[in-house]
């Protein structure tokens, strides 16, 4: 089943869960950059946590396109949007 055809609480569900796993990747790849608990290369998990956030943005604003939704629907997807932006950016901007 095509991501597009799932209804949208499940899409925003996901939308979420990639999100926090997003940042919660990119929180650790950050901490350990600063105090250094593991002798590891960050940049793979820099990758995984803006990769996991991407997908998280792009899900949000696929609920966002959708037509005859309700507005309930579309502001939960307008504020997870945002978060996500501005997690995006912060990590992309930390690196």
């Amino acid at each position: 089943m095509k991501w597009t055809n799932q209804p949208e609480s499940v899409l925003l569900q996901r939308s979420f869960l990639f999100g926090i796993t997003g940042i919660v990747l990119g929180t650790i790849s950050l901490l350990n950059s600063h105090f250094i608990f593991y002798q590891a290369p960050m940049g793979p998990l820099n990758g995984v946590a803006i990769l996991l956030q991407l997908i998280g943005l792009s899900l949000a604003v696929l609920v966002l396109r959708k037509r005859k939704i309700s507005t309930e629907t579309v502001e939960k997807a307008k504020v997870m949007t945002l978060i996500l932006a501005v997690s995006l950016l912060f990590f992309i901007l930390s690196i």
